[in-house]
């Protein structure tokens, strides 16, 4: 069943109904012309997964009947990437659909010091719109019943003093430490620089912070690659120990 998202205040689980509205119905309803009486998964983003039937479809919204629903166990390892934004929108695009489908945890919008895109207060809330229905779409393909979070850009200082990270990395391509780390059952965060790299000096800032440097190979790799290959390299990890366990 394809899986869809609504608001918990849209859910009663105590009379067995749910609704749909806004983007998420349009979707459901204009797209991919679902009729009364399908079925069809749906969550509230944090991790409550409702087998429903379609029971009545509105003009603007659709009520479903809830056939049964149970509580996806949140991850126990966590990934926050702080990407610098871009100069082609289309690429910090790209890395929002990918890294959602590898199961990144959050990510940061960061301005650093070569950062050549920092767009103003006003446009702010329009781009946040723009890359949360990214997300919310490969959230849906992969069938996410935890949603990432998305935040405000930050600057390059402020994503130095976040908190409640178990490993904090910094990958630099002047740097020949192997990625050697254990990251099972971890919060993990990584900061990602944009077009140039880091400067020097923030990379000084960094160790200061407490942020270990990592290679990521001898090549030089895109921004949006890099963080991309940040969240595989953690998934390739827990699949490895996944894999270990089932022999």
């Amino acid at each position: 069943m394809e899986l869809f998202y609504t608001s918990r205040d849209n859910i009663a689980l105590d009379t067995g109904k749910l609704l749909i509205d806004s983007d998420e119905f349009h979707h459901l309803v204009r797209v991919l012309r679902k009729k009364s009486g399908e079925k069809i998964l749906v969550t509230d983003g944090n991790g409550l997964r409702c087998e429903a039937r379609i029971a009545e479809i509105k003009k603007a919204s659709l009520e479903c009947e809830i056939l049964a629903h149970s509580q996806a166990e949140r991850p126990k390892t966590e990934v926050t990437v702080a990407l610098s934004l871009l100069k082609a929108p289309q690429r910090f695009d790209l890395f929002l659909e990918k890294a959602t489908e590898l199961g990144v945890s959050a990510i940061i919008p960061m301005v650093t010091a070569r950062t050549l895109s920092q767009p103003s207060s006003e446009k702010v809330e329009g781009k946040l719109k723009r890359w949360r229905t990214i997300m919310l779409s490969a959230s849906r393909q992969s069938k996410r019943y935890h949603l990432p979070q998305i935040s405000e850009p930050l600057s390059f200082k402020k994503a130095l003093a976040l908190q409640g990270f178990d490993i904090k990395l910094i990958p630099y391509e002047l740097s020949e430490a192997p990625p050697g780390v254990h990251c099972s059952a971890k919060k993990i965060l990584f900061l990602i620089g944009g077009e140039g790299g880091f400067t020097d000096a923030e990379i000084g800032e960094a160790r200061g912070a407490g942020f270990g440097e990592i290679s990521l190979g001898k090549t030089i790799l895109r921004a949006e690659t890099a963080a991309i290959f940040a969240v595989a390299f953690v998934r390739t990890q827990l699949l490895a120990e996944e894999y270990t366990e089932w022999l």
